[in-house]
């Protein structure tokens, strides 16, 4: 695709290096490979153009109205942007260890500077968390470097460090990589973090994983009383299609208890 591709912006540092690329009307932020990390369609900025990201906002059938969204990892500012759209009352804090990221998100990617809900923090999202108990009805956690899962974020510590940034009723969001080869290791941490309660879905032709983990223990009873068009029609978004791709950990039970 990058021979096809308009650099707009490079940035290289000892840490890693920011490209901008545009193709087609589609803006992409890519840290040093060809793995996208974010990508807008310019006629639609406030849209989610992946759909990994698309995926990971089905955490509405578990917590339908967050007020507090604690975003780790920034990337372009997508899910930022699509919330500010549909729920603007929300307040979201996003934690980007990366100053170049955020630079790329604000100078190329449409995010808006800081408000009173808004808050982009140039932090290590392992420290953060921690630090912030009970501060979250949602967490959005997408640690990725060049490619790779990052270890801190996807420690069975951090893990159970988001439950208890974690409001009653909260939910931990984690975009995981199917192919690293550390995958059974992460989602297994997770599960141990959250006692089980996990859910995920595939992600049709690629090889993001979105798992869910559930403060509270009566995660598939919300679900069934979740207002599945009411949902669809602020959001714009296919939940009917995400409660039936949806999985319960206990489903993949034996295969982590194998790979352990």
């Amino acid at each position: 695709m990058r021979l096809f591709s308009k650099r707009l912006a490079k940035s290289v540092s000892p840490e890693q290096t920011v490209e901008v690329t545009e193709s087609r009307g589609i803006r992409q932020l890519q840290l040093g490979t060809q793995a996208i990390q974010s990508a807008m369609r310019i006629s639609r900025p406030w849209d989610l153009e992946l759909a990994y990201t698309r995926a990971m906002m089905a955490f509405l059938l578990f917590r339908a109205g967050p007020d507090e969204v604690l975003m780790i990892g920034l990337g372009g500012g997508s899910l930022a942007k699509f919330m500010r759209k549909h729920r603007p009352q929300t307040r979201i804090t996003a934690v980007e260890i990366s100053p170049q990221v955020v630079s790329a998100a604000r100078s190329h990617f449409f995010l808006p500077e800081d408000d009173e809900h808004l808050q982009v923090l140039v932090e290590d999202g392992a420290v953060y968390v921690p630090a912030h108990p009970a501060s979250a009805d949602v967490i959005l956690l997408d640690g990725f470097d060049a490619g790779n899962q990052v270890e801190a974020l996807a420690s069975l510590g951090f893990y159970q460090a988001c439950r208890r940034a974690l409001k009653p009723g909260g939910v931990l969001v984690v975009n995981l990589w199917g192919r690293d080869p550390e995958f059974v290791t992460w989602f297994s941490h997770l599960v141990a973090a959250f006692d089980g309660q996990v859910a995920w879905l595939p992600i049709m032709g690629k090889s993001n994983v979105i798992a869910f983990a559930l403060v509270d223990e009566d995660g598939p009873e919300r679900l069934a009383r979740a207002e599945i068009d009411k949902l669809a029609k602020k959001w714009g978004l296919d939940f009917a299609m995400f409660r039936r791709e949806l999985r319960w950990a206990g489903e993949v039970a034996p295969l982590l208890d194998k790979n352990r």
